[in-house]
């Protein structure tokens, strides 16, 4: 058997031959999954990135450096630069962006630790999940200088400094922004797939939409996505789950979008109007695409982070609050994040659904 090679480049990005066109100037909250990715992308084509790193990680960033791995090709970069605090970040030259891709609990701190800075801050481009953060940033920031995006690209941080690229997909922008034309050019020359969108609630929306299949009950109930959605009983919560947020969608007269090589319409469709028997396969099709057996991100929260929180408030809570405003029922969504809600304030009580879909079948009602 052949065992095919993989490239290692070793790169330090104050050698980089820079490109003809001026490049940008970014400053990347974490050097975690997202922001490795498409820092040492842009790193790559010449762009100048310094990562705000937690204080106990940046000791390990600066003494091994970043190392990216894209199919066949390791990419390792020296000497990237990384600041433990926001005034150090800003204490050189100016920034043309700021990428934050922090976990959505994260956020309110992180506002909170930029409040005296407002006037050296540059534009925010916010890459979380859900449909509220980038409301937050620009309560503070100002709605000029918040780019709404979403990334739908399968990223792995095995560890600190380490990062796999999994399976390419894109970037969605907001293609309102002065900055967007000229963002989109950069991420499309470091083969990041960019696509711009005129309606920025939309493109956000969408990726909620993907963010809550086989989500929320995986977690509750300590199973995999695959194991979710080949049980009829589990399969119909989470049919529920996708009308109730179509139709919220809906009633604030927002269209589903297909999101860079992601399906999103053909993932509604299926919740709105096959038969549950043929809406299966097909979601199925969709998520193990998406993830497979990989855990989802609200499992991750509930069992292998100590930080007791959780994203569900930013996913079904979030569906929750924008149904009532729309005077739209979401009982399946209001169960879902009231349970996991319950079960990472009381850690205890997670055996009394672990691997019990009937346990969770009957809870909803």
């Amino acid at each position: 058997m052949t065992r095919s090679l993989r490239t290692q480049i070793t790169i330090s990005p104050k050698r980089i031959n820079l490109p003809t066109n001026k490049p940008l100037s970014l400053l990347i909250f974490g050097a975690g999954a997202i922001g490795g990715y498409i820092g040492g992308s842009l790193l790559l084509k010449g762009h100048r990135v310094i990562f705000l790193e937690r204080e106990h990680n940046a000791p390990t960033l600066r003494k091994q450096g970043l190392r990216l791995t894209i199919e066949e090709n390791t990419h390792i970069f020296k000497d990237i630069e990384v600041a433990t605090s926001i005034e150090n970040s800003l204490s050189g030259r100016p920034f043309d962006l700021a990428l934050f891709a922090l976990k959505s609990y994260d956020t309110a701190d992180a506002v909170k630790s930029l409040m005296s800075h407002l006037d050296q801050l540059p534009p925010f481009l916010c890459l979380q999940n859900g449909v509220d953060n980038e409301t937050a940033l620009a309560a503070f920031l100002g709605e000029k200088n918040v780019i709404a995006g979403t990334v739908t690209t399968a990223i792995g941080k095995p560890q600190i400094g380490e990062i796999v690229l999994q399976r390419k997909r894109g970037i969605g922008l907001d293609g309102n922004h002065p900055l967007s034309q000229r963002l989109a050019k950069a991420m499309q020359e470091a083969d990041l797939n960019p696509r711009q969108y005129a309606n920025p609630a939309e493109m956000k929306w969408s990726k909620l939409l993907t963010n809550l299949l086989a989500n929320a009950s995986c977690a509750i109930l300590n199973m995999s996505p695959s194991q979710v959605l080949s049980h009829p009983g589990l399969f119909e919560i989470e049919m529920h789950q996708l009308r109730e947020a179509i139709a919220v969608m809906a009633a604030k007269n927002l269209r589903v979008m297909d999101l860079p090589g992601t399906p999103v319409r053909s993932l509604a469709f299926a919740a709105k109007r096959l038969p549950l028997g043929l809406a299966r396969p097909l979601l199925a099709r969709i998520a193990g695409r998406g993830r497979g057996d990989k855990m989802p991100s609200l499992h991750i929260d509930l069992h292998n982070s100590q930080k007791g929180k959780s994203e569900v408030s930013w996913l079904n809570g979030a569906v929750s609050r924008w149904g009532i405003d729309a005077n739209i029922r979401t009982p399946v969504n209001d169960k879902l994040h009231d349970i996991l809600v319950t079960l990472i304030s009381k850690p205890s009580e997670k055996e009394a659904f672990s691997k019990r879909p009937d346990a969770l079948i009957k809870a909803i009602g």
